[in-house]
């Protein structure tokens, strides 16, 4: 427990936190890295590229001094970072490492303002915050581990196949190399894939959604081919074009807190923008195999037809529903794009509605929705990649 002292000084220094947070975060990367490099086995380099990891964890501590007398408040962030944290491989004796280098980016950007008060309150409550994640994420490594078919952090799988969906999105079909049945999943939920890339120092980690529904044979991812100069394009371009059938590459097991619940009867609303179809195919398919007579409606944005996947596997889903509406919008065919009426008269009366894509598409839509009335607790949404900052309009 800390001391009201300590939460006191803690609270003192939120203002300075939202002035140079990511300052501080930068800082605290490149010192760890360069006297950590083997964590670079383990972050994603293409987000600390783009500055998307430091604004995450500016972010986190920020909401983390704000709410240091209530940290329950932050509770469902802590658990939304732990999946991923869980599905990357992190472990508790990663916490002292970054927990040193973030004291020193603190001290080194703001000088002496940085009292030795400040900074033994900041390792207290670090300490505290920390156990919090290394409670939480033991028990979600339990938990993947003691499934049927699960297992703790990676694990070798083998391509079986490859398919082309669309100009710019293939399929990854996955078998574990051990022959073992695979663990139920939550439709929504994604793995981590872990490669060596030829050319590359470190190792590289991405986190794709599953495409499909749980089976006990198979994951499927589907990815979008960046461009190779972009900082997300090494990955992407290195799948598309040199992972063949018979290769192989680690996994992880199935995480993460945005999914649907299957069994429900609830209508549901699926919006997507983009490889954002990626879990929202899980979950159309998942609805057909829990609860076909379920009402759903399934929207889409693609730029093109050339970028639309899955236009078979949607078509056949379709049919084994008894109530669902398809409607997908290209934006540079003359479509136009999801506008307010768009939502108004194709999201279901009060349905749960799933939103994936792009953070500006999901911005727009998420905002549209709040202001036609549904209730926030009624939007769930997913980002690729860290949390990223939605400036949404009640929340």
């Amino acid at each position: 427990m800390l001391t009201q002292e300590t939460i006191n000084i803690i609270k003192s220094t939120v203002p300075v936190l939202e002035e140079h947070g990511k300052t501080i975060t930068t800082v605290f990367y490149k010192n760890m890295f360069a006297e950590n490099p083997e964590l670079l086995n383990v972050f994603n380099h293409a987000n600390q590229k783009q500055g998307r990891q430091q604004t995450a964890l500016a972010n986190t501590v920020y909401a983390a001094a704000a709410n240091i007398d209530n940290l329950e408040a932050i509770i469902p962030a802590v658990i939304q970072i732990a999946h991923k944290h869980r599905s990357l491989g992190i472990t508790a004796d990663q916490y002292p490492i970054v927990g040193y280098h973030l004291l020193g980016a603190i001290k080194e950007v703001l000088g002496d303002a940085a009292t030795p008060e400040i900074l033994e309150a900041w390792e207290k409550a670090y300490g505290a915050i920390a156990d919090a994640f290394i409670g939480v994420e033991k028990d979600m490594y339990d938990e993947a581990e003691k499934q049927t078919g699960g297992w703790r952090m990676f694990k070798a799988f083998k391509v079986i196949d490859k398919v082309k969906e669309s100009d710019v999105i293939t399929s990854f079909y996955l078998k574990p190399v051990d022959g073992q049945k695979l663990p139920a999943y939550l439709p929504g939920q994604y793995i981590t894939i872990r490669l060596r890339i030829p050319g590359q120092e470190y190792m590289l980690n991405r986190q794709y959604s599953l495409s499909q529904a749980s089976n006990e044979e198979v994951f499927r991812i589907s990815v979008k081919r960046e461009d190779e100069v972009q900082p997300n394009g090494v990955v992407s371009t290195y799948l598309h074009h040199d992972l063949q059938v018979g290769d192989q590459l680690e996994v992880s097991a199935p995480a993460g807190d945005f999914y649907l619940d299957a069994a429900n009867t609830t209508p549901v609303t699926l919006i997507s923008g983009g490889v954002g179809i990626t879990p929202m195919m899980s979950m159309y398919e998942s609805i057909t195999k829990e609860t076909p007579n379920r009402k759903v409606a399934f929207i889409h944005s693609a730029r093109t037809r050339a970028h639309q996947a899955f236009h078979k596997n949607i078509e056949d889903i379709s049919k084994k529903l008894t109530s669902t509406s398809v409607d997908v919008l290209y934006s540079e065919e003359g479509d136009g794009f999801i506008t307010r009426e768009f939502l108004h008269r194709k999201v279901l009366a009060g349905s749960d509605i799933y939103v994936c894509g792009p953070v500006p598409f999901m911005q727009l839509v998420i905002n549209e929705l709040y202001d036609l009335g549904h209730p926030v607790d009624k939007v769930h949404f997913e980002f690729f990649g860290p949390k990223a900052e939605l400036e949404l309009a009640t929340v």
